[in-house]
C-alpha cells in the first residue's frame, strides 16, 4: 500500500467515527504518540498505551459534533485536521477543540503521531 492509500483509508475511518478501527488497522505495535502538553499522557509508547489514552479521552469528554479534514500527504507523513465541539467532564465548560495530527508511516504502519493545538 502507498502512503496515500494508507492516509486516505485511515482518515476515512476517522471520518466515519471508527477511531478504534483506524488505530487497530494502522498503528504499529511500537507506535509513539506526542501531545502538545505536559503531564502523564504527553508521551505514550505502544499500541496498548494509545488504546488506554483513547479510552480515557472518550470517558472524560462529551462530544457534541465535529469534523475530520484531510489527509494532507507529504513523503512518509500525512496530516489530519480535527475540529470537535466537546465538553470536558472535569470542567463542564463546552469548548471547540481544533488540532492537527501529524502521522509518520513506515512499512505500512503508523509509527508516530504528533498533535498540535
Amino acid at each position: 500500500m502507498t502512503i496515500t492509500h494508507i492516509a486516505k483509508d485511515f482518515t476515512e475511518l476517522l471520518k466515519q467515527g471508527d477511531h478504534d478501527g483506524a488505530a487497530e488497522k494502522y498503528n504499529a505495535d511500537d507506535i509513539a504518540s506526542y501531545e502538545a502538553m505536559e503531564g502523564p499522557m504527553a508521551v505514550s509508547h505502544g499500541k496498548e498505551a494509545l488504546r488506554q489514552k483513547s479510552q480515557w479521552w472518550q470517558e472524560n469528554h462529551e462530544v457534541h459534533g465535529g469534523s475530520v479534514e484531510g489527509p494532507y500527504v507529504n513523503g512518509d507523513q500525512f496530516a489530519v485536521r480535527f475540529t470537535f465541539d466537546i465538553t470536558p467532564k472535569a470542567t463542564g465548560q463546552r469548548v471547540t477543540m481544533d488540532e492537527v495530527g501529524l502521522y509518520t508511516v513506515k512499512n505500512g504502519k503508523i509509527t508516530e503521531e504528533r498533535f498540535y493545538y
